[in-house]
């Protein structure tokens, strides 16, 4: 079963929820937009379905509603920025914007956050950069979920990557996905609906693939980006491999299995090797490589190109990166945000809580 809100609705409610637990308005507006942003690109798993698991960080004294966000380290194109463990939500954006303003400088922005929770989707902050006639990049690292190839423990989180280009007169190009086959997010979605995993999303404690969605409470793990070794887990492995040490050890966050979990019912590592969880951005000027009309109408171009493509049998069309999310966001910002029931009461409990009327 599912209701449907208006993205309004749930804007002012979530807005609500982050001011009872201590944002000022300005950042709880900023934490709403960048949250909400997820359900109406369609990524559910990592909408408002996360909110609660926001307040129980909070609630555990992981989350920072009034941090100090600031740059320790800076060249005139790179910084570190250290989000005294502020909500991701609100840190990466802050980040973001300092790989632009380094950018409009320089050319190139790069910076890398420690001290840092989750941060949403990735593709809402590489997006950022699009207004500016800049190519985005967003990276974090995430809970420790996923075991490398040939692996049992698990090592690594979902770790995504996001670029956003842009066009003259097409839609920008939005690339914006996990390192891993699938989300823990989409699992969760799976155990609420009560439905199976595709095989090659998950495997169990001694290794050996599973359709059991519930797998990683028994000590299984995520599956990087190819399943197994025969469909290029190896290449899973070295992307969210490559988002770990660009967002955390080059930063001075925790990496690998030293990542703070996103669940807050899991102790923290007792021996961490940094701060927090660390993210990674990147903002290029397109004029420092060519004038920006120039580039975009050849995006346009290449954007008109691939989508004419020939589809194979049975398929309708190809697709380029970001056009199901933009599709998306279209309708349900017209038509309201669809929400499964679980998710439902886990607003109405939150409701309940601050004394908010839902």
């Amino acid at each position: 079963m599912e209701q449907v809100f208006s993205y309004n609705h749930l804007h002012a409610f979530t807005q609500d929820v982050f001011i009872k637990i201590g944002c000022t308005p300005d950042q709880a507006s900023l934490a709403t937009t960048v949250l909400l942003s997820a359900d109406l690109r369609g990524i559910d798993s990592h909408g408002v379905a996360r909110l609660s698991g926001y307040i129980r960080l909070w609630e555990a004294g992981r989350i920072n509603t009034k941090p100090d966000i600031r740059i320790v380290h800076e060249t005139l194109s790179t910084a570190v920025v250290d989000g005294d463990s502020g909500l991701g939500l609100v840190v990466a954006p802050f980040a973001m914007q300092v790989a632009i303003d380094k950018a409009k400088q320089a050319g190139t922005g790069w910076v890398s956050v420690r001290h840092s929770n989750h941060f949403g989707i990735a593709g809402y902050h590489a997006m950022m950069a699009l207004q500016q006639d800049m190519i985005g990049m967003a990276m974090t690292n995430a809970s420790p979920l996923v075991a490398p190839t040939f692996a049992t423990e698990r090592m690594l989180g979902t770790n995504p990557i996001a670029v956003a280009i842009p066009a003259a007169t097409q839609p920008p190009f939005v690339a914006d996905f996990a390192t891993t086959t699938a989300a823990n997010g989409k699992l969760e979605i799976l155990q609420r609906k009560q439905q199976e995993a595709p095989l090659g999303w998950i495997q169990d404690k001694d290794g050996v693939p599973s359709s059991n969605p519930n797998e990683l409470k028994n000590g299984g793990a995520l599956l990087p980006l190819g399943g197994d070794r025969e469909h290029g887990s190896h290449k899973g492995y070295c992307l969210g491999a490559i988002v770990d040490i660009f967002s955390a050890v080059l930063s001075g966050a925790n990496y690998g299995p030293w990542a703070p979990p996103f669940v807050s019912f899991l102790p923290l590592p007792a021996d961490p090797v940094g701060k927090g969880l660390g993210h990674f951005f990147g903002a290029m000027r397109v004029d420092a490589f060519r004038p920006a009309d120039e580039f975009k109408t050849h995006m346009d171009t290449w954007i008109g190109r691939f989508r004419n493509a020939t589809p194979a049998e049975g398929q309708e069309k190809v697709l380029i990166p970001g056009d199901p999310e933009r599709e998306m966001e279209a309708a349900r910002r017209k038509e309201g945000i669809p929400l499964l029931e679980p998710v439902v009461k886990d607003l109405e409990s939150i409701a309940m809580k601050f004394k908010i009327d839902f």
